[in-house]
């Protein structure tokens, strides 16, 4: 498995891609909250927290997360190198571990210099240091739980085709449906006394509850469960093959 998540880092940093990702998450969120004009900028927003980047970061990382994933098995199909992995005395388990982790260090990596939007904001409390650090803290916990479960997606549907841009569709489609989707259907009001329900099965609603500095144990529960059953069926779509 180690061997698998070196393989996948240095191909991400030996060529533009880890560079690029990196660079455009940071763009991307930097833009929004420091120069746009709109209701993620910190300047209009009139508090000294994170929220924007908070609401803002789960929408750019459901187009991220994708593009990063979509290669992961998609490409050793299309270059008929999948066959030769399998062979190898190791697991699917240790194969799809190895492909995952790799993803997520890279998405770890270009959230780390996000830390100073912290320190920025911390500075222009007035007075200085009044930041909800409870809820700041909670708020990345939540983040960190949804880049797990956003990965796992992306490696499945990596698995469903070699053409890269169907994977990273497919799993742009299945990140929005899991994060907002069920929030939406809950809000048509169809279901009546299961709306409640059908809203908890979402992630937003979990992620704005750790978001809240509070880590109740449902939430992880759901978050890690979300990320092993898609893991868990990725490892299936392996052993068909």
């Amino acid at each position: 498995m180690l061997a698998i998540l070196k393989k996948e880092i240095n191909s991400f940093f030996s060529s533009s891609i880890g560079y690029l990702v990196i660079a455009l998450f940071l763009i991307l969120n930097g833009l929004f909250l420091w120069f746009f004009k709109s209701d993620f900028n910190i300047f209009d927003y009139g508090f000294a927290d994170l929220t924007p980047f908070f609401t803002l970061a789960p929408w750019i990382l459901i187009f991220l997360i994708p593009a990063i994933t979509m290669r992961s098995f998609s490409e050793e199909k299309r270059l008929g190198t999948l066959e030769l992995l399998l062979t190898k005395p190791i697991s699917g388990w240790h194969i799809v571990l190895g492909k995952y982790f790799g993803a997520f260090v890279l998405i770890l990596i270009a959230l780390l210099p996000t830390l100073l939007y912290v320190y920025t904001v911390y500075c222009l409390g007035s007075p200085i240091g009044n930041l909800d650090v409870g809820s700041t803290l909670g708020s990345y916990f939540g983040l960190l739980f949804l880049i797990a479960a956003y990965t796992s997606i992306g490696i499945f549907t990596s698995t469903l085709s070699q053409n890269q841009i169907v994977a990273f569709i497919m799993s742009v489609f299945i990140c929005f449906f899991m994060y907002f989707g069920f929030e939406g259907i809950a809000s048509a009001d169809v279901f009546g006394d299961f709306n409640s329900l059908i809203e908890k099965l979402g992630m937003k609603t979990h992620f704005d509850s750790i978001a809240r500095g509070v880590i109740d144990t449902r939430d992880v529960v759901y978050f890690l469960s979300v990320t092993i059953f898609f893991l868990f069926l990725t490892v299936l779509q392996l052993k068909k093959r």
